[in-house]
C-alpha cells in the first residue's frame, strides 16, 4: 500500500521566521460580501516555512528558482534518522559515513532530527542541530541531487560556507529546509516531492513537500528515464 505524507508547515499571518528576513502577512483583501469572492494578499519571504534554496540564494550568477531542474527535488530519497542529536549539535562527516552506500551520485536525503517539534518557539531558529560545513562539502562531493532537513537552515551559524558548499556551480545540490513530521514515514526509502513556485529570477520558494511512503520499489526505476521540459 502507498500513502502520501505531507511534510510541510502551514503559512499564516505573522508566522515566525529568522530575524533579518521579511515578515509574513496573510491579508484578507476582498470577501464574498464585497465582490462575491474571497481573495487574499500574501507578503512573505521566499524562504518562509517549508521551502527550497536555489543557487541564486548565495551566488549572483547561480541558477534562479524558475530555472531549476525540478527532478532534483522529485524522486527516490533515503530517510536518515538523527533524532538523537541535541540542540546546537552538528551532524558530521563521521555521522554520515555509515550511510555512504546511500549517499551516492544522483541520490536524495531526508535528514530527520525531530527539531520541527520545537516550532514556533524562538529557539527553533537559533538552537537547531545542523550540518557541519565539512559535512556539506562531503555531501556535495558525492554528487547528490538533494538534501532536505527538518530544521530551518542547514547551518544557521556558518550559513555562508555551508550553503556555498552545496549550491556552488560544481555541485548545485538542491536544499530543502524546514520539513515537518518525518517520523511519520515508515519506509527507509520514499519518493520525495518538493516543487517550487516559478518565481522569475529569484533565490528560492516556499514549497509543498511530500513523500510517497510504502512499497515504492516498483516506482524507483521509473525515475531513471523521467524527462523534464520547461519549454512552451
Amino acid at each position: 500500500m502507498l500513502r502520501l505524507v505531507d511534510l510541510s508547515f502551514d503559512i499564516y499571518d505573522k508566522q515566525p521566521t529568522f530575524g533579518p528576513d521579511p515578515k509574513t502577512a496573510v491579508i484578507e483583501h476582498l470577501k464574498i460580501k464585497n465582490l462575491n469572492y474571497n481573495i487574499t494578499q500574501l507578503v512573505m519571504s521566499t524562504h518562509i516555512s517549508t521551502h527550497l534554496d536555489a543557487p541564486f540564494h548565495f551566488f549572483d550568477d547561480g541558477l534562479p528558482v524558475d530555472q531549476l531542474d525540478v527532478r532534483r527535488g522529485f524522486g527516490p530519497a533515503w530517510v536518515l534518522n538523527f533524532s538523537h542529536k541535541k540542540p546546537k549539535e552538528e551532524i558530521t562527516v563521521a555521522d554520515l559515513k555509515p550511510f555512504e552506500d546511500k549517499i551516492v551520485k544522483g541520490s536524495r536525503l531526508l535528514i530527520r532530527t525531530g527539531w520541527d517539534k520545537v516550532f514556533p518557539e524562538d529557539r527553533y531558529f537559533g538552537e537547531m542541530p545542523y550540518l557541519s560545513v565539512d559535512a556539506c562539502k562531503w555531501l556535495a562531493s558525492r554528487g547528490m541531487l538533494c538534501v532536505a532537513v527538518d530544521f530551518p537552515s542547514i547551518n544557521g551559524a556558518e550559513y555562508t560556507p555551508a550553503h556555498h558548499a552545496l549550491l556552488n556551480k560544481n555541485a548545485e545540490v538542491l536544499i530543502v529546509e524546514a520539513l515537518r513530521g518525518l517520523e511519520r514515514l515508515q519506509g527507509e526509502q520514499v519518493i520525495f516531492m518538493a516543487f517550487p513556485l516559478r518565481i522569475r529570477g529569484r533565490d528560492g520558494s516556499p514549497c509543498r513537500a511530500m513523500a510517497m511512503d510504502g512499497d515504492v520499489q516498483p516506482l524507483v526505476k521509473l525515475f531513471d528515464t523521467l524527462e523534464f521540459s520547461t519549454k512552451y
